[in-house]
């Protein structure tokens, strides 16, 4: 089996990353995970016309790489297979396409209480990607 764990280097999503380790944990077959960070440019559009739509995309990059080092060190210290997926872009949908159905399982991501009534119990980008996906998404507190 193969998931897809969404990180943004919160304690939520560090929590799912666990959770699909320990899913994977028990299963006869070993699997692996793709980890996947996506950060939103939208901000930053006007500052591509100072500073170049490269550096915006370092930075960006620079953004999930240290987002995702704590889920890769709990994959490395657990012996779980895993690789990583950095997008820029509309995050529910960056990982709604990067959740291909011949490639995972299943998405796996932190659920985080949002201020506003319509993200009172689930987060935005938690109850965008379970709306939209292909594949089953599963929800970790």
């Amino acid at each position: 089996m193969k998931l897809l764990v969404a990180i943004d280097g919160s304690e939520n999503s560090l929590r799912a990353a666990r959770f699909a380790a320990s899913l994977l944990g028990q299963l006869r077959d070993p699997g692996s995970i793709t980890l996947i960070s996506v950060h939103d440019d939208v901000a930053l559009r006007n500052a591509r016309r100072f500073v170049g739509k490269q550096v915006v995309d370092e930075y960006l990059r620079d953004l999930s790489e240290q987002d995702l080092a704590g889920a890769r060190e709990l994959l490395d210290g657990l012996e779980i297979a895993h690789d990583q997926i950095i997008r820029i872009g509309a995050i529910a949908n960056e990982i709604v396409q990067a959740a291909d159905p011949d490639q995972f399982a299943m998405v796996v991501l932190g659920s985080k209480g949002r201020t506003g009534l319509r993200d009172l119990l689930i987060g935005s980008v938690a109850r965008r990607v379970s709306e939209i996906s292909r594949i089953p998404v599963l929800l970790v507190k």
